[in-house]
């Protein structure tokens, strides 16, 4: 790889190797060497801007969660003559609530959910980052209700007019990584699928998914199936019926000894204004960062097309983000 040690045998090599250097053998310092000191990092709970931040961030989860564990389930990546690579890693993460910290005091449950991180790099050196954990999940996993969560969360920051942000593109800082990924196939063909089913073509979840599709969805959720895939789908787009969906990145794959891939990083803005997963219309202006992984395989469907549907999915939003803005929102005159 241009630009980058020989100690890596590829790119995914790399981002799988770092990631355990720096968070599970605890070489927190090496963000020194890993991350650019003015990287920005996006996720729904909010952006930070430079290392230090990251670094910050970094040493509380670990003492919160001491025996975190992440492994690698796949890298689909990309590469820009401009802008260098871009790897989606999906990671399953795991750990114990061993002690008091942002999730509260310590429950010493232990907890798995999925993680998707989109990084941008060059020369041996993430520059640039958007990032989805499934919060939710730990959430649910802990004991607690993601609304329950969200709303202490606002509280213990002051409340609606003085609490920290979810992220909203007006937040946004350019980063330098403006590509939108590569024209492979696949992930035209993951985008068109998500964009139909944005479009309330529902009836295309039977078409393009394999009828014993896996799914990993956000809220810890691991489903089975065309019905379950809908629900997932439909509980989100009724929620937020006005809303416009964007797809920022999009990469297809195609490697020795893996099935065809896709990773897309979307978003949805718009209003809850719909009964959906979300409960009862608040008109709360909402901003959904979402990122998604898919796999295909050669089993067709009789209406569908005929070489391949999918056969894995993982699909993340963040709830309590979501939650947050929800809650946050005073309607006029409130």
């Amino acid at each position: 790889m241009k630009g980058f040690t020989n100690r890596w045998k590829d790119f995914p090599d790399y981002i799988i190797g770092i990631t355990k250097e720096i968070w599970e053998n605890r070489g927190v310092g090496t963000l020194h060497d890993y991350y650019a000191k003015d990287i920005v990092v996006r996720s729904p709970m909010g952006i930070q801007r430079g290392n230090a931040a990251v670094m910050a961030s970094t040493m509380a989860t670990i003492n919160e969660f001491p025996d975190r564990e992440l492994f690698g389930d796949d890298v689909i990546w990309s590469d820009d003559p401009d802008f260098g690579l871009l790897s989606s890693h999906r990671l399953i993460t795991r750990a114990t609530h061993t002690n008091d910290g942002q999730f509260g005091p310590a429950t010493g449950k232990p907890w798995t959910v999925r993680v998707i991180a989109d990084c941008a790099a060059k020369a041996d050196c993430i520059y640039d980052e958007w990032l989805v954990r499934d919060y939710g999940g730990i959430v649910r996993q802990l004991g607690m209700d993601p609304a329950a969560y969200a709303q202490n969360l606002i509280d213990a920051e002051g409340g609606p007019k003085t609490c920290a942000r979810p992220f909203t593109p007006d937040q946004d800082i350019d980063g330098g990584y403006n590509s939108k990924g590569n024209d492979n196939p696949w992930g035209q063909r993951y985008a068109n699928t998500l964009q139909k089913i944005m479009d309330l073509d529902f009836h295309v979840i039977a078409r393009d998914y394999d009828r014993a599709v896996n799914c990993e969805y956000a809220g810890g959720q691991t489903v089975l199936s065309h019905d379950s895939v809908t629900q997932f789908w439909l509980g989100l787009r009724s929620s937020f019926p006005d809303a416009t969906f964007t797809i920022h990145h999009q990469i297809g794959m195609e490697d020795n000894m893996l099935p065809p891939r896709a990773a897309i990083r979307w978003s949805l803005d718009g209003t809850h204004s719909g009964w959906g997963a979300f409960g009862k219309p608040t008109g709360a202006p909402v901003h959904i960062m979402g990122m998604c992984h898919a796999e295909y395989g050669p089993f067709a469907n009789k209406d569908g097309p005929q070489d391949a549907t999918i056969r894995r999915e993982c699909a993340l939003y963040d709830e309590i983000a979501i939650w947050k803005q929800i809650l946050m929102h005073v309607p006029s005159g409130g």
